[in-house]
Formats: structure tokens, sequence, C-alpha cells
């Protein structure tokens, strides 16, 4: 594909419509204080996020926990910065 032929290919951000529900893992080591750390930061970027939707789902040894969160997403600019802060967490291993 050319250049000029991708300038009229619409970006990666129209691929979703917004607003929709958006879920994203969360892998890391199974630790005192994990859930509720990923809970908070998924309220900070969907203030109507719903705990209760949350999934679990332990590591065979139980060693790390998998944390599905669904979240409103509202604009490309929202994913981008929820998955930045998310990664960046020192409780987080892998955002999916």
């Amino acid at each position: 594909m050319s250049q000029a032929d991708s300038a009229s290919v619409p970006s990666a951000a129209s691929l979703i419509e917004y607003p929709s529900s958006f879920p994203i893992k969360v892998l890391g080591k199974k630790v005192a204080g994990m859930l509720p750390a990923i809970t908070t930061i998924a309220q900070a970027f969907d203030p109507a996020f719903d705990a209760s939707t949350i999934e679990l789902r332990e590591s065979r040894g139980g060693k790390y926990l998998g944390i599905t969160i669904t979240i409103t997403a509202t604009s490309r600019e929202q994913l981008d910065e929820l998955y930045r802060t998310l990664s960046t967490h020192p409780m987080v291993k892998v955002v999916l």
C-alpha cells in the first residue's frame, strides 16, 4: 500500500465505536492490594465502572492473578492513558 493509499485508510482509533464496553486483562503477582489498586484505576478512568463485573483467574500455581476489567471506553486517548497507567503500576506485569 502506498502512502497515498494509507492516508485514505481510517486510523486504528476508528475500529472501536465509542462509547463501548472494553475488556482489559491485567496480570500480576497475587499480592494483597492488587485487586483494590486495579479497581481504583478503573474507576478513575470510568466513573461508572462496576466492580461487580471484575473477573479473576488465578494461575495454576497460585502465584499470579489475572484480573479482567470491563470499562466504558469513550475515546482512544482514554484507552491509551489507561493502558499506560496500568502498565506502569508496580504490581502489574502485563496488560492485554
